[in-house]
């Protein structure tokens, strides 16, 4: 990014277990290579306070977990320290109300979806119902894609290029265990070793992330 705006960046889906704190958590690692991080909690579930207390050796980013959503108002006062705000939101529908402040403050929303036909509506309704009518800047993210499955990839690319119209991103995030077994073991990108067994689940956040500081960037607002 070339100017000093922070960006606030809602990680959302009212659908339950897509992988909204793994992504929360693992971008926040990933940009905090390049750039000033804060990652907020306003799930009531607080799953990535939990992950951050399993962490031995300290966050790479700064942490606010189990924030009133009502704080991120106040986050504009926070310019000059943080070039990103990574917010884990909420994924039920009874919490549509911090969902929605969350959203109303937010300059981009990644949303997380696995490839499971049950995800599609709950992702749908989160961005025809509360992503498109405030005008935010949105991108589908496929997450857990199983490279063992054939074609698993592009069916799903084209269903959200061509069934649904939706921006994605191009890069994705494949299944691997090292990502589902970070949390109980307090892990993240930038203390995972790099090994044959986990420099796949490093490259695909790494590229994910670049991905979104691009998007983010002045040169390329409203490029999706």
């Amino acid at each position: 990014m070339t100017d000093s705006r922070m960006r606030i960046v809602a990680v959302a889906n009212q659908k339950g277990g897509v992988g909204k704190t793994t992504v929360t958590m693992q971008l926040g690692a990933t940009l905090s290579r390049r750039f000033r991080v804060l990652v907020v909690d306003v799930d009531p579930q607080q799953s990535t306070v939990w992950w951050a207390e399993n962490v031995p050796d300290g966050l790479p980013f700064d942490f606010a977990g189990s924030q009133s959503p009502k704080a991120l108002a106040g986050m504009r006062e926070l310019e000059a320290e943080y070039d990103f705000v990574l917010v884990d939101t909420p994924g039920s529908l009874e919490d549509t109300p911090i969902l929605e402040t969350v959203l109303d403050a937010a300059d981009f929303a990644v949303l997380p979806l696995t490839p499971e036909p049950l995800a599609v509506d709950p992702t749908m309704r989160t961005i025809t119902r509360l992503i498109e009518p405030r005008g935010l800047r949105h991108g589908v993210l496929l997450n857990r894609i199983d490279p063992r499955v054939p074609k698993q990839l592009e069916t799903w690319q084209g269903l959200l290029d061509t069934t649904f119209g939706v921006p994605r991103f191009g890069n994705h995030v494949r299944q691997y265990k090292v990502l589902t077994d970070a949390p109980v073991l307090g892990q993240l990108v930038t203390s995972t070793p790099d090994t044959r067994r986990t420099q796949g689940s490093i490259l695909d956040i790494t590229r994910v992330g670049y991905e979104l500081s691009d998007q983010l960037s002045p040169a390329h607002a409203g490029r999706w």
